[in-house]
């Protein structure tokens, strides 16, 4: 068997076993969504149930990273924050194997990406979901009363946003090492030739004026997305900075006074974040006093379900080197271009013993998404016209090895491996909101909808409290967690959806 006629079976064996993993994904993530926007969120987290690998065995975490994601999340809103948390380390677990992937490994999935697609790499989270991995555990870790681990993880995800820009840098970097190093190995191997006319294929398309502008044309500018000035998720950013607000450790009013200043300055007509961020600064720099604070209760509400990725499929021209010889043609790319979800319509207010008082709307997460999407298009855009032009270069030797027939396999095996990687996690909301009033005389915080009041909290006797909502969709409930900011005491959970005395709905987080 010639080498072009070993690429088209080698190629139709991974559309084979690719169209098997992308119907169980499509299928999950149906049935996942279907019990998400309905509340029904243990149904949710079993839909995810990773499959066992080839061997029987159960898969390693980096081959399961989106389905734990989507199981660790629901937990956390069924009101169970252990589970949650033993689900989120899996998860790290996974995200640290992907970033430690050995060179073989690496190269060997960079192949697949480029001779089929890139869905056919493990998942790789966005650095947004990274960072949103440690903040849900940090306030976890915050429900069952762990101010010490609490810590660990909003000092991750600080971290993780601070990073931002080397890791963009870094993939950049490293798909261009690959595809340098998959060429020089090529050489090795007897096909420096074919192995050389891929490279300058790629490296000539990606720098023609004509490709550039007909991906402007038909997917548009990514330098026209609103997008923040720099990477950030504000709702992280904000909570990080919440919870060292609270704290009281030396040196932790500093931290809190940066992170929410940074939050506000990107949010600018947002009320709430400027009072937090001046309320900090006053606090870091002496001129006010933790004693005059009184108690202070916050309210964070997640809004709505996130953006999700859709598939968008267009023709680019490609320059492809044979011999000394360029061939131009046009062929196929398939690009993930993200779609917003609804939010919630019924509007949030909480009301304390007094008027109610509206929420402050921030960190929109398509905004958030389309910043580092900005950023990685470059190595996106790189991936899809490698597989554009590996196939283009397929289809040209097989008809000159194999005639008819293998013109129009390559052509068939082209069509079906021209997809984008359209996965997610789609446990995240369309946006935040939030509010912040002094603790009622009363103890009591009323939830309200704009058809009637969505449930009455008895807020818990402590110094700083943190009202955490989340509700996906109207046809679910407002599941609420009360957390002592400070980590002293336990939360507590509740559900809520207008229909039962909110008392009556407790339950202790452990």
């Amino acid at each position: 068997m010639n080498r072009t006629a070993m690429s088209l079976a080698a190629t139709a064996l991974a559309v084979a076993l690719s169209g098997c993993s992308s119907y169980q994904q499509r299928s999950q993530m149906d049935d996942f969504n279907a019990a998400w926007v309905q509340g029904d969120y243990h149904a949710a987290a079993a839909a995810m149930e990773p499959g066992l690998g080839l061997t029987g065995k159960t898969k390693d975490e980096d081959k399961r990273l989106l389905e734990l994601l989507h199981q660790a999340e629901a937990h956390r809103l069924a009101g169970d924050p252990a589970t949650a948390i033993a689900l989120y380390d899996q998860a790290e677990t996974g995200m640290k194997l992907d970033e430690t992937t050995g060179l073989a490994a690496g190269l060997l999935e960079n192949g697949l990406a480029v001779l089929v697609n890139d869905a056919e790499r493990d998942y790789t989270p966005m650095l947004a979901e990274t960072v949103l991995v440690n903040t849900y555990k940090g306030l976890a870790f915050l429900q069952q009363g762990n101010a010490e681990y609490a810590r660990i993880e909003f000092h991750r995800a600080d971290d993780r946003t601070r990073r931002a820009v080397e890791s963009f840098a870094e993939e950049i970097a490293a798909q261009r090492e690959n595809l340098a190093k998959e060429t020089a190995e090529g050489a090795d191997e007897g096909a420096g030739e074919d192995a050389g006319a891929k490279q300058r294929t790629i490296r000539q398309s990606l720098a023609s004026d004509a490709l550039q502008e007909t991906v402007a044309s038909q997917y548009g500018e990514p330098s026209g997305w609103s997008v923040y000035p720099e990477f950030i998720v504000p709702s992280a950013t904000y909570l990080h900075g919440l919870h060292f607000l609270a704290s009281g450790q030396s040196g932790d009013l500093d931290r809190a006074a940066t992170s929410l200043s940074r939050v506000a300055e990107m949010t600018p007509n947002n009320p709430v974040l400027a009072a937090d961020a001046a309320l900090a600064e006053s606090l870091a720099e002496g001129r006010r006093s933790r004693g005059a604070l009184g108690e202070r209760v916050w309210v964070v509400y997640e809004n709505g379900l996130g953006p999700v990725a859709e598939e968008q499929r267009f023709d680019v021209p490609l320059v492809l080197f044979h011999g000394n010889t360029t061939t131009p043609a046009y062929t196929g790319i398939a690009l993930p271009r993200y779609a917003e979800r609804p939010a919630v319509r019924d509007t949030l207010r909480v009301r304390g013993d007094g008027e109610a008082q509206a929420l402050s709307p921030f960190s929109p997460m398509g905004k958030v998404v389309h910043t580092e999407m900005q950023a990685r298009f470059p190595a996106v855009l790189g991936r899809a016209v490698a597989s554009a032009a590996l196939k283009a270069l397929m289809q040209n030797a097989a008809a000159e090895e194999l005639g008819v027939a293998g013109q129009l396999g390559s052509a068939l095996v082209a069509a079906a491996t021209t997809r984008a990687d359209v996965r997610s996690w789609q446990a995240l909301p369309d946006h935040w909101e939030v509010a912040r009033l002094a603790r009622p005389a009363s103890g009591r915080l009323t939830l309200e909808g704009d058809t009637g009041p969505l449930g009455e909290l008895t807020l818990p006797d402590w110094r700083y409290t943190l009202v955490y909502v989340k509700r996906p969709s109207d046809q679910s409930p407002a599941e609420v967690s009360l957390i002592d900011l400070q980590g002293r005491q336990p939360g507590r959970h509740l559900s809520l959806d207008g229909q039962a005395d909110a008392d009556a709905l407790v339950a202790d987080a452990s």
